[in-house]
């Protein structure tokens, strides 16, 4: 069995795995904790040690605290602990680019999602801190597990990252593209949580994603996810139950990795195919929470879509407008393909 065939089967009873216990067990922000797993299982290299897992879910726990800390600097110096949050994570998404690190997406998403819930309610931003530590645990041993029944059997190759400079430029790029959306849900965090978690998605995608491809990628894959959601919610309806749940999900997941692993040929990267199951992920979990407190599903469902596609346009509007830029500056250098429009 080749490598990729293993990679998609990991990725697709590691993510059945988790829905069933985090769902099953009723842990609070299921698919927060889901998300999680798909970045983990997601990553490249070995699995993150059970142990080491509990360690960095600890440390992850701690660091998180900094978020929580975020909350009365935005009430109280609101100008202030923006621009100290655009500093964190401009400092992140350089490390991302230059460790290529999962665990660096955790905290970028402390130093959003965790102050737009503080806003809301000190109280959901400890919810969210523990459904992003569960989900670091859960993981790591998900990853253990799934290796030990599917391993690669060979070395994987280490990625290529960006050099310093262009990595300086696609993090603050990524920085311009995520600040604008944190500061729109910050005066309604009610409605725009899960916009954050669409725009942290985004400017990881964006990282990746070449300028002239952008639009195709952002948007694409935000509608390729959407239909894949509806699909899986169209078939839970008939038979709503956990293990229905969990089925449905795998079908997803299994669909998307055998493009996101290139099990099977596909003419986009794979960044869009893992944007699309994060996309799938986040709104199929809220869709299941709006179906259980008894809300409109479709009407709140209509309403993230048409956010996140806003999200994703002017995701596409800035890297478009930012690398035009750049390219008309006249002592610049000349960007790698990750950034070249």
């Amino acid at each position: 069995m080749h490598k990729a065939d293993k990679a998609v089967l990991r990725l697709t009873l590691g993510l059945g795995l988790s829905v069933m216990v985090t769902y099953g067990l009723a842990w609070p922000l299921p698919h927060l904790s889901c998300l999680v797993v798909i970045l983990l299982l997601c990553r490249p290299g070995p699995p993150l040690p059970p142990l080491k897992g509990l360690l960095m879910a600890g440390v992850l726990t701690l660091l998180m605290g900094g978020g929580v800390l975020m909350v009365p600097l935005l009430q109280h110096y609101g100008v202030s602990a923006l621009l100290l949050i655009a500093l964190v994570l401009y400092g992140l998404f350089y490390l991302g680019l230059k460790s290529g690190n999962p665990l660096l997406t955790l905290l970028v998403i402390t130093f959003t999602l965790v102050p737009v819930a503080g806003v809301a309610e000190q109280a959901l931003a400890f919810v969210v801190i523990q459904a992003l530590a569960i989900g670091v645990l859960l993981g790591a041993f998900i990853g253990t597990i799934s290796h030990h029944l599917f391993p690669d059997g060979e070395p994987v190759a280490k990625p290529v990252y960006l050099s310093p400079q262009n990595a300086t430029w696609v993090a603050l790029r990524a920085v311009i593209i995520v600040l604008p959306v944190l500061v729109l849900a910050l005066q309604d965090p009610g409605h725009y949580l899960a916009a954050i978690m669409k725009t942290v998605a985004l400017g990881q995608q964006a990282c990746t994603t070449q300028a002239r491809h952008a639009g195709k990628e952002l948007i694409g894959s935000t509608l390729v996810g959407a239909l894949v959601a509806a699909i899986a919610w169209s078939g839970l309806a008939l038979w709503p139950n956990l293990w229905m749940l969990m089925l449905w999900i795998m079908a997803a997941s299994l669909w998307l990795g055998v493009r996101l692993f290139r099990v099977k040929g596909s003419r986009v990267a794979p960044s869009f195919w893992s944007n699309a199951l994060l996309t799938m992920m986040i709104l199929l979990g809220p869709a299941i929470q709006d179906s259980a407190n008894g809300k409109d599903v479709l009407q709140a469902s209509l309403f993230r879509l048409g956010l996140f596609l806003l999200v994703a346009g002017y995701a596409w509007a800035a890297i478009w407008a930012l690398e035009r830029w750049r390219m008309r500056r006249p002592h610049s250098l000349s960007a790698n393909h990750e950034t070249m429009p």
